[in-house]
């Protein structure tokens, strides 16, 4: 989950109201970053095996997280875990997206993009492996380093992307997304079939190392020979302070909100539908497919609600199907899960326009980078107790009604909350 920031000028959206989407994406899309383009190290050469790698890279950014939620159940009884600890464990990709991602610029500067995904992706892997052994925290542990791999990747790829297919920007943003995505539904999707197949859920989580590490072999060879380059000093972008903004808190708690949502969606949906009699399976099947509708959804609803100019109503509306779903969960989770996933992925994949809301709510390249930061470092942190909250209230009722409706009420402050951040207004 990253934001493509701007750089474009009040001139290049004011003077020009009658600019296709289109047309702005692309300018948001190519200039990205470019005031920090005198700080950027050396750029790694585009070409097909750097897009293999990109591909590859991007498969594995969600795995690791969707791959827990279907095998929950059987970690917690082999570990002897409480439902306190199976929140811990939901909760820590949040957290690192919020924090290890700060360190992916200083990597980068100190040792090059190229090295410091290398290294990530070596990070990412280790936590794979760590995590398998046995003991609790040993298990929290190996989370915790293969999301701060994650969090890493997930800054400095849009970057690779803009320094080293300047030309296809468009068409490998939408590549890396669609990878990500489906990494993130085969997550969910394939690791019940490999519990059964490897024999224990230490081996169905361990065996996605293996993904890790021939992503690893791959960007090493396809960014080899690029180093760190000289960084000058560069000047900041004044302006006043985001912090004093009510826009600018509206958009950050509306990008907070519905990470919220999607973190319990991750996390915690396929053991609400396996206490509902869903199989293992299925519920896994089930979350995978919340992860492939939102690629469509991302790809075609963003660029029709820009050209509208006001997002309020295609957020809303996003809601609705999402709090249909929920609902249908509350009421009667067992007889349609295929229609209440269809509902909530819907629902999730209003984080595509939360991006676009970032993009479109600020004047300036520097606005835009500002609020993008401010709406996922705080946005994220927010997310981070969506899992926990929704583990402890099962735990403290011994069912999911209570955790529920807490979701349902969320997503209702989503929707009014992502009604005034769609509004055509600046920071």
């Amino acid at each position: 989950m990253y934001a493509i920031v701007a750089d474009v000028s009040v001139d290049s959206w004011d003077s020009t109201p009658r600019r296709s989407y289109a047309d702005r994406l692309e300018l948001e899309l190519e200039g990205r970053l470019e005031e920090d383009s005198a700080r950027r190290p050396g750029v790694v050469a585009g070409g097909v095996l750097l897009a293999i790698a990109v591909v590859l890279t991007a498969l594995n950014l969600r795995p690791a997280i969707t791959s827990i939620g279907p095998l929950l159940a059987e970690m917690r009884g082999d570990l002897g875990a409480s439902a306190v600890w199976a929140s811990v464990l939901t909760t820590l990709p949040g957290l690192c997206f919020a924090g290890a991602g700060l360190a992916a610029p200083l990597l980068s500067r100190r040792f090059g993009i190229g090295r410091a995904i290398g290294f990530a992706l070596a990070v990412l892997t280790a936590g794979l492996v760590l995590r398998v052994a046995d003991g609790q925290f040993v298990v929290l542990g190996g989370t915790l380093v293969a999301t701060a791999g994650i969090a890493l990747v997930n800054v400095l790829i849009p970057v690779v992307i803009k320094d080293s297919f300047p030309a296809k920007v468009g068409m490998m943003t939408g590549v890396y997304t669609a990878a990500l995505q489906g990494g993130g539904a085969a997550g969910s999707a394939v690791s019940p079939p490999l519990e059964t197949a490897l024999g224990g859920w230490r081996e169905s989580l361990g065996s996605w190392a293996v993904l890790a590490a021939l992503a690893l072999v791959v960007w090493l060879v396809a960014a080899r020979g690029t180093g760190r380059a000289p960084a000058p000093a560069t000047t900041q972008g004044g302006g006043r302070s985001l912090m004093r903004s009510p826009l600018a808190w509206i958009v950050t708690l509306f990008f907070g909100l519905q990470s919220f949502i999607a973190y319990v969606i991750m996390g915690w949906l396929p053991q609400v539908f396996i206490d509902s009699g869903v199989s293992k399976g299925d519920a896994g099947l089930l979350l995978g497919l919340i992860s492939v509708i939102a690629v469509p959804i991302s790809l075609v609803i963003p660029p029709v609600a820009a050209r509208q100019g006001n997002q309020s109503w295609w957020i809303v509306g996003m809601g609705l199907a999402g709090l249909a779903g929920m609902i249908g969960l509350l009421v009667a989770p067992g007889a349609s899960p295929l229609l209440w996933s269809v509902l909530v992925g819907i629902g999730m994949s209003v984080f595509s326009l939360a991006l676009t809301v970032i993009a479109l709510r600020a004047r300036t390249g520097a606005d835009t980078a500002r609020l993008s930061g401010m709406a996922q470092g705080f946005g994220y942190l927010l997310a981070a107790v969506g899992p926990f909250v929704f583990g402890l209230l099962h735990d403290a009722t011994g069912g999911w009604t209570v955790s529920l409706i807490v979701l349902s009420v969320v997503t209702c402050v989503q929707m009014t909350v992502g009604f005034f951040a769609g509004r055509p207004r600046y920071v």
